[in-house]
């Protein structure tokens, strides 16, 4: 069977659009022809939509999202996440009701199980809890004592980045990242990887935060540049702001490797594709996804206790990494 990646790479459709088209989302800000075409190629292919598909068992749970509609098609970090939950709901024959953050407040329906992504307040938390009466959480863990949850690694993920820019003579290191926040006020939270840089590196002079986006990094990138106090590498928080980071470089005459090294986070699918290719940390958000919903069922048939499942991450070590020239 064919997948959404697939019909994404034919089609030059992202895969979270490929997703919505597929899934008839009428919010979705797209032309007909491409909307048509998406359809097209997935019917070539012989794609078979899970959820036209009789599910094999009635369990139906909630899958809640951090985040709007279009901030999934901005970054694929959650999105990869999601259809790792939809992947394994599919195969189990299990309904999966959708509630993305801008409807969050309207659209909530009450539901046996629940599995949200991404951060949340203690507003939003207490509403979960008061409509769902199992909850896992995936990438955040707000009440380890009663509520599942899966995060990753974050500090052992940067000291395995750390350790192999030591073994390239890299100790001028500087970190390019975003904040973290929750939707009350919108309170930034403790960004666990910048805090591990700061109590690793005793030079925070070349720290520059922004937002996990392309622009962010080109932006911040260029504001680096400008100041003249350029590090030999960079630590940049997603794959997404490192590309921006990438293009800045380029455009200044600055390469890569030679000049500075740089290393992503996430391993997206793009990430193997940049000049250079980009030395990443993969996170396996697949994996997250069906551990979640693991989790999840394990509650739902009578599991008492409390687990926090933290899901190891690997170093992909490509070409925009160099040994220092001595």
């Amino acid at each position: 069977m064919s997948t959404l990646k697939e019909i994404s790479k034919v089609s030059g459709v992202s895969i979270a659009a490929v997703s919505r088209i597929i899934n008839q989302d009428t919010t979705l800000n797209i032309s007909t022809d491409k909307r048509q075409k998406v359809l097209a190629v997935a019917n070539s292919l012989g794609y078979k939509n899970p959820k036209q598909r009789k599910p094999k068992n009635g369990l139906k749970i909630a899958l809640i999202h951090w985040y709007t509609r279009k901030q999934e098609l901005e970054d694929t970090y959650y999105l990869s996440i999601r259809l790792g939950i939809e992947k394994a709901a599919h195969d189990l024959g299990i309904t999966l009701v959708k509630v993305f953050y801008d409807d969050l407040k309207t659209n909530i329906v009450p539901l046996e199980g629940a599995i949200a992504i991404g951060k949340f307040d203690a507003s939003e938390i207490a509403l979960l809890k008061t409509n769902y009466t199992h909850i896992t959480f995936v990438d955040s863990s707000p009440d380890e004592s009663t509520i599942d949850s899966v995060v990753i690694d974050f500090e052992q993920a940067y000291q395995n980045a750390i350790n192999h820019l030591d073994s390239l003579g890299l100790y001028d290191v500087g970190y390019i990242g975003g904040r973290e926040y929750t939707h009350a006020l919108n309170t930034p939270i403790g960004e666990r990887r910048e805090q591990f840089f700061k109590n690793h590196y005793k030079d925070h002079s070349k720290i520059h935060i922004g937002s996990f986006s392309i622009k962010s990094g080109y932006d911040l990138m260029k504001q680096a540049i400008k100041s003249n106090n350029l590090a030999k590498a960079y630590l940049v928080a997603s794959d997404a702001m490192a590309i921006g980071c990438l293009n800045a470089l380029y455009e200044h005459g600055i390469n890569v490797p030679e000049d500075i090294s740089i290393i992503g986070f996430n391993d997206i699918e793009q990430s193997a594709y940049t000049i250079p290719p980009l030395t990443t940390i993969k996170v396996f958000q697949s994996h997250m996804g069906e551990t979640a919903l693991k989790l999840l069922l394990e509650k739902v048939n009578g599991r008492k206790i409390s687990q926090k499942i933290i899901v190891q991450t690997k170093l992909i070590i490509r070409k925009s990494t160099k040994a220092v020239s001595l």
